[in-house]
Protein backbone atom coordinates (compact mmCIF):
# COMPACT_ATOMS: atom_id res chain seq x y z
CA UNK A 1 0.00 0.00 0.00
CA UNK A 2 1.37 3.40 -0.74
CA UNK A 3 2.71 5.99 1.81
CA UNK A 4 1.23 9.29 2.44
CA UNK A 5 3.94 12.29 2.03
CA UNK A 6 3.31 15.44 3.71
CA UNK A 7 4.44 18.66 2.18
CA UNK A 8 3.87 22.08 2.88
CA UNK A 9 3.51 24.99 -0.21
CA UNK A 10 2.38 28.48 -0.35
CA UNK A 11 -1.89 28.21 -0.90
CA UNK A 12 -1.26 30.24 -4.64
CA UNK A 13 0.60 27.38 -5.31
CA UNK A 14 -1.43 24.59 -4.44
CA UNK A 15 -4.60 26.19 -6.60
CA UNK A 16 -2.52 26.45 -9.78
CA UNK A 17 -1.26 23.30 -9.18
CA UNK A 18 -4.83 21.66 -8.90
CA UNK A 19 -6.02 24.23 -11.68
CA UNK A 20 -3.07 22.86 -14.20
CA UNK A 21 -4.02 19.23 -13.25
CA UNK A 22 -7.70 19.16 -13.99
CA UNK A 23 -6.93 20.51 -17.54
CA UNK A 24 -4.62 17.65 -17.83
CA UNK A 25 -7.32 15.22 -16.34
CA UNK A 26 -5.11 14.73 -13.03
CA UNK A 27 -5.29 15.28 -9.48
CA UNK A 28 -2.78 17.16 -7.82
CA UNK A 29 -1.39 14.06 -6.32
CA UNK A 30 -1.10 12.56 -9.82
CA UNK A 31 1.02 15.17 -11.11
CA UNK A 32 3.07 15.43 -7.62
CA UNK A 33 3.84 11.34 -8.12
CA UNK A 34 4.94 11.74 -11.41
CA UNK A 35 7.11 14.58 -10.47
CA UNK A 36 8.65 12.79 -7.97
CA UNK A 37 9.24 9.69 -9.79
CA UNK A 38 10.49 11.02 -12.77
CA UNK A 39 12.75 13.00 -10.37
CA UNK A 40 14.00 10.08 -8.70
CA UNK A 41 14.23 7.82 -12.03
CA UNK A 42 16.56 11.03 -13.37
CA UNK A 43 18.73 10.50 -10.25
CA UNK A 44 18.95 6.96 -10.19
CA UNK A 45 22.19 6.06 -12.08
CA UNK A 46 22.69 2.60 -12.00
CA UNK A 47 18.95 1.99 -13.52
CA UNK A 48 19.79 4.85 -15.71
CA UNK A 49 22.99 2.69 -16.94
CA UNK A 50 20.83 -0.77 -17.03
CA UNK A 51 18.20 1.18 -19.20
CA UNK A 52 20.99 2.20 -21.56
CA UNK A 53 22.03 -1.03 -22.18
CA UNK A 54 19.00 -2.38 -22.59
CA UNK A 55 17.99 0.18 -25.09
CA UNK A 56 21.40 -0.09 -26.63
CA UNK A 57 21.39 -3.99 -26.81
CA UNK A 58 17.99 -4.46 -28.31
CA UNK A 59 18.82 -2.08 -31.30
CA UNK A 60 22.07 -4.08 -31.81
CA UNK A 61 20.30 -7.36 -31.94
CA UNK A 62 17.61 -5.59 -34.14
CA UNK A 63 19.91 -4.67 -36.48
CA UNK A 64 21.19 -8.51 -36.75
CA UNK A 65 24.71 -7.80 -34.25
CA UNK A 66 25.95 -10.87 -32.32
CA UNK A 67 27.58 -10.65 -29.22
CA UNK A 68 31.38 -11.35 -30.71
CA UNK A 69 30.59 -8.45 -32.94
CA UNK A 70 30.11 -5.64 -29.86
CA UNK A 71 33.08 -7.19 -28.48
CA UNK A 72 34.96 -6.82 -31.95
CA UNK A 73 33.37 -3.13 -32.50
CA UNK A 74 34.33 -2.32 -28.67
CA UNK A 75 38.02 -3.29 -29.07
CA UNK A 76 38.40 -1.69 -32.33
CA UNK A 77 37.03 1.49 -30.53
CA UNK A 78 39.33 1.33 -27.78
CA UNK A 79 42.67 0.78 -29.67
CA UNK A 80 41.73 3.50 -32.09
CA UNK A 81 40.76 5.62 -28.79
CA UNK A 82 44.29 4.93 -27.50
CA UNK A 83 46.02 5.91 -31.14
CA UNK A 84 44.14 8.98 -31.23
CA UNK A 85 45.14 9.80 -27.08
CA UNK A 86 48.91 8.78 -27.83
CA UNK A 87 49.21 10.95 -30.57
CA UNK A 88 47.75 14.34 -28.92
Amino acid sequence: MAEQLLIRVAPELKRKLARAATLEGKTSSQVVRDLIEDYVRQRDLPSYIADLWERIGGELTTAGAKRGDIAKAIKTTRRAGSRDAGGR
